[in-house]
């Protein structure tokens, strides 16, 4: 399985962003996948996750009402929408699949494979 995170970049303060997902190497469909956060000098954190049918969505508290996490199975690619961007939400953002998981992990270490991050940097 291969991971590919896209649209991160640099946002003003109450800014929104997308971030993109993309998957190939095995039936998207099947897994729970989420997204996790790192920023420096913390350890990476939960953000968001979804079941393998979809209908299920899990929300860190700190972006519960502000975070969308949806995917479009015919492109294979999950997406995060975040909304009302703070400095706090500064940090690198990986998307993640767990081959075994039949609920959500929050921790990453409940996921097999991992993209490569992407950067987001809210400025204040």
């Amino acid at each position: 399985v291969q991971l590919q995170a896209s649209g991160g970049g640099l946002v003003q303060a109450g800014g929104s962003l997308r971030l993109s997902c993309a998957a190939s190497g095995r039936t998207f469909s099947w897994y729970v996948m989420g997204w996790f956060r790192q920023a420096p000098g913390k350890e990476r954190e939960f953000v968001a996750g979804m079941t393998r049918s979809g209908s299920v969505s899990d929300y860190a508290d700190s972006v519960k009402g502000r975070a969308t996490i949806y995917r479009d199975t015919a492109k294979a690619t999950m997406y995060l929408q975040m909304n009302t961007l703070a400095p706090e939400d500064t940090a690198v953002y990986y998307c993640a699949l767990s081959q075994w998981a039949r609920s959500i992990p929050d921790s990453p270490r409940g996921y097999d494979y991992w993209g490569q991050g992407t950067q987001v940097t809210v400025s204040s």
